[in-house]
């Protein structure tokens, strides 16, 4: 059995870890990544997903918002993100649809007035302004030690705004704020992606995941990673080993200690490495298992649940929509919300809480090669081709067990068909490509697929539930390890992943963090 010394090991080589070992790696640091899938990257990859099909589809993590420029520019990391014109479009119940056009403010007063929510347009433009203050204030703090709640309040500086979406329940706020049940919906989205809640729940959950869908970068703005989201994990893989961090593939960890020793298994040989520090780019609960479970604060841990649906399509054109007035690349050119009224996403939620797939599946879908068709062939693209990645909510993992998962998968696709095709004039099924083998270029990840392809438990695309970017009052900030988020209790392991205090998305503020505070603590 080999042994090797570091000054830091990271267990996982997901987005976060590359990011940690940059840092860490140009402070001087040497620097382990021990990743057990083939590739770095995690859930932040591009795949060849349909055999003999030139597309590379972003597999599981489509659009980037909360990775700072901060970070690519202190990282030197050569990424293109593409803003999209269109913000969204929702289809109504009535035929005409809302869609949102960043690019001319009247078209989107016109669609406001199409659908009968013409009193909701300044409502809406009043809103946005006010995340965009939070954002402005909230968003420079997070590649920093963590404010305290009332730090973060003063830095917000508006009471009411703080009230509206921090204190009190985020369902509250929308139906105080807007009339129309649609518009309630596509703004009560962004509450629930990767979140399962229900929006008159009490509890800050989705008030949690709404924050950090409008914060980006002091904008809020989704953007699509030129080239796909391998694209972003290749930047980072290169600046990584440029800056002399050695990057191991096909390396599962198998156990790890507080002391800093971890076993992993590389080519069938098992083997050990020692770090004066660990990142654990894992979800707590993984880490939790690696240590070996047992008493401590660990202990307390739940193991956490997804519950969501991720479906890839590759299409031989885009479908004609039932609402006739907006094209399809209009359409398809933002996030194009289905079946998400505000009533819909309530019934959806109360149906898969009594453990029914919901009758209509609220979907968010992204039309990647519209705004970047270089994910495509030369071929594909002239030929009209393209792909469709679909985001679908409130499908818990409690469903699946690993007896029915197939059968749930063939469900659960079927359902987010069924969804897609209520709101276009020609079924889906009919513009599916088919690959070399003759099967549909379709392709549907539950949350157990999840669990196993990418390790995170029960599906979670977070790790676990999403903190707010500030400590309590009353929280511990002896260490910088507290300071910075990322402590565990055990000093020498820190959290470097999407369970970290700011974690979650593609934003490398795991990884930042866990190096900030290491660096800070040397």
């Amino acid at each position: 059995m080999s042994e090797t010394r570091h000054d830091v090991v990271i267990i996982g080589g997901g987005h976060n870890g590359l990011v940690a070992a940059t840092y860490l790696a140009q402070a001087g640091r040497s620097v382990l990544v021990l990743e057990r899938e083939k590739q770095v990257g995690g859930a932040a990859i591009s795949a060849d997903t349909f055999p003999g099909i030139d597309a590379r589809l972003s597999r599981y993590s489509y659009l980037v918002s909360l990775l700072p420029t901060r970070i690519i520019r202190e990282l030197g990391l050569d990424i293109e993100l593409a803003r999209r014109r269109y913000s969204s479009y929702t289809p109504g119940p009535t035929g005409a649809g809302l869609l949102v056009d960043q690019g001319d403010p009247e078209a989107t007063r016109a669609s406001f007035e199409r659908i009968g929510a013409a009193a909701d347009f300044d409502a809406w433009n009043s809103f946005y302004d006010d995340t965009a203050r939070l954002a402005r204030a909230v968003f420079p703090t997070i590649c920093e030690p963590l404010l305290t709640r009332s730090e973060a309040k003063r830095l917000v500086g508006d009471d009411a705004l703080w009230t509206a979406l921090v204190e009190q329940p985020l369902g509250d706020t929308i139906t105080n704020r807007f009339a129309n049940d649609l518009v309630r919906g596509v703004v009560a989205t962004d509450g629930l992606i990767g979140t399962f809640t229900g929006l008159d729940d009490s509890s800050p959950d989705a008030n949690r995941c709404f924050l950090y869908h409008v914060i980006g970068n002091e904008t809020g703005d989704w953007d699509v990673p030129i080239g796909g989201m391998g694209a972003v994990t290749g930047a980072l893989e290169r600046a990584a080993r440029e800056a002399g961090a050695r990057l191991e593939v096909g390396a599962e960890v198998t156990s790890a200690t507080p002391d800093g020793a971890v076993e992993y298994r590389q080519n069938g040989r098992l083997k050990t490495t020692n770090g004066a520090a660990l990142l654990a780019n894992v979800a707590p609960w993984v880490l939790r298992g690696l240590l070996g479970g047992g008493g401590g604060a660990s202990a307390d841990l739940v193991k956490p649940e997804g519950a969501q649906v991720k479906v890839n399509l590759l299409l031989t054109r885009l479908p004609h929509l039932l609402d006739a007035s907006v094209s399809p690349e209009a359409a398809f050119g933002g996030t194009f919300h289905i079946n998400e009224g505000y009533k819909q996403l309530q019934t959806a939620y109360d149906q898969a809480m009594s453990g029914e797939i919901p009758e209509l599946v609220p979907c968010e879908v992204y039309c990647h090669s519209l705004t970047d068709p270089s994910i495509l062939s030369p071929e594909l693209a002239q030929a009209g081709a393209h792909t469709l990645t679909v985001f679908a909510l409130h499908t818990p993992n409690r469903a699946l067990t690993e007896a029915n998962n197939d059968q749930m998968r063939a469900q659960l696709q079927a359902a987010v068909l069924c969804s897609l095709n209520s709101v276009l004039a020609e079924p889906i099924e009919a513009l599916l490509m088919t690959d070399v083998e003759g099967h549909p270029c379709l392709e549907t990840k539950t949350t157990l697929d999840l669990e196993h392809a990418l390790n995170l438990p029960g599906g979670n695309i977070f790790h676990g539930g999403l903190s707010w970017p500030f400590l309590e009052d009353d929280e511990p900030q002896a260490t910088p390890a507290e300071r910075w988020g990322v402590a565990t209790e055990h000093p020498r392991i820190l959290i470097c992943g999407a369970g970290a205090r700011r974690g979650g998305g593609v934003s490398g503020l795991g990884g930042h963090n866990a190096a900030m505070a290491l660096l800070e603590g040397a």
